[in-house]
């Protein structure tokens, strides 16, 4: 039988000490850890929040994506009949797109051909985006704890900096100087000439340039 909430945080507190802090696993050890393990202290566990609140656009009520499916925002890059990508930043970073469907849909409602058309969406854009020169691997990543609508990061990390490899990405994205915006545009413009080469759809905003 599946735990509950409760019984998974009572489990969780449990092995903590007086402060409710648990003792560092594996992870800050990671030669990809960005932070030296020394000093560092876990944050004291809190308590359970439940029911959980709304994210943004829960229900699609005043959801911000879905104001722009038939109005582009202004940092859109590409779309076709039913996805959208927009360019983030600038960060640290070469290239970070965001990928949604113009229809408000979570990852765990979304129907079949739209799940197959994000599967077939994401791999052009990592080719697209692995091909430039300063790109060793491209990752994707989904939380959505922010918002309700399906949004997917997909990050560019700097081909030859090993330090940077894996699930630690998107926090040295923090850390490391922004890209110039005029590189940044550049790359975008590039990566979505070679996304609508092989996909389709049409280009929007500086990638239109």
């Amino acid at each position: 039988m599946p735990e509950t909430p409760q019984q998974f945080h009572a489990r969780a507190l449990a092995a903590t000490d007086g402060q409710r802090r648990l003792t560092f696993g594996e992870i800050p050890y990671w030669e990809v850890f960005p932070f030296e393990a020394e000093g560092l202290r876990v944050k004291p566990l809190e308590d359970l929040t439940l029911p959980e609140p709304p994210r943004h656009g829960e229900g699609g009520v005043d959801c911000s994506a879905c104001a722009h499916a038939a109005d582009p925002a202004a940092d859109e890059v590409w779309r076709n009949e039913r996805w959208r990508v927009v360019l983030q930043g600038p960060g640290g970073s070469p290239l970070m797109l965001r990928a949604q469907p113009l229809a408000h849909h979570d990852l765990a409602e979304l129907p079949d051909d739209l799940a197959a058309e994000m599967g077939v969406l994401l791999v052009h854009l990592t080719r697209a985006m692995e091909a430039l020169p300063q790109v060793g691997r491209v990752h994707v990543a989904r939380w959505g704890d922010g918002g309700a609508h399906l949004h997917l990061f997909v990050y560019a990390r700097p081909k030859g900096m090993m330090q940077l490899r894996g699930t630690m990405m998107a926090v040295w994205d923090d850390f490391l100087p922004p890209v110039p915006v005029e590189v940044r545009d550049a790359d975008a413009r590039t990566v979505i000439r070679s996304l609508t080469l092989s996909l389709g759809g049409r280009a929007l905003g500086v990638a239109a340039g």
